[in-house]
């Protein structure tokens, strides 16, 4: 299962606003196929609910489940922001989007937080200098 593809993997020299990272994390899904436009409301509704930060720089914005009507397909976008983004009050620096088709996106995430769970492995992703160079050390997340 190919969920990340290198065309949606981004890497951004300065920051941007949580809802801003939002849209661009649904923009790379939508063309991916893999969900609607309508995708963002629901990762909205998810974050007044509860924050997808998930600490170590990384938040994994995903929709609420009412929203499993507008995911075709599972797929993951990743944006690193080097400014970081302000995820309400911590510094989110990876956004990582997923849409998941029924609980695929369970074990997706459980494998974005290993590659995130060790402080090595997350310089590494920091310190890759183009979208290539970090979708090669992400492509893990298509094993299984």
């Amino acid at each position: 299962m190919s969920v990340l593809t290198a065309e949606q993997v981004r890497i951004h020299p300065g920051g941007a606003s949580r809802d801003d990272a939002l849209q661009e994390a649904t923009d790379i899904l939508v063309a991916a196929g893999a969900v609607t436009p309508a995708y963002v409301d629901a990762m909205r509704q998810r974050e007044e609910t509860v924050s997808t930060y998930m600490g170590n720089g990384l938040a994994i914005p995903h929709g609420t489940n009412e929203a499993k009507d507008a995911i075709l397909a599972s797929a993951l976008s990743v944006v690193r922001y080097d400014g970081g983004v302000d995820w309400d009050g911590e510094q989110a620096r990876f956004v990582i989007g997923i849409a998941g088709v029924g609980d695929e996106h369970l074990d997706i995430l459980s494998r974005i937080a290993i590659l995130f769970s060790e402080e090595d492995d997350v310089a590494r992703l920091e310190a890759a200098a183009t979208p290539d160079e970090l979708f090669a050390l992400l492509s893990e997340v298509n094993e299984g």
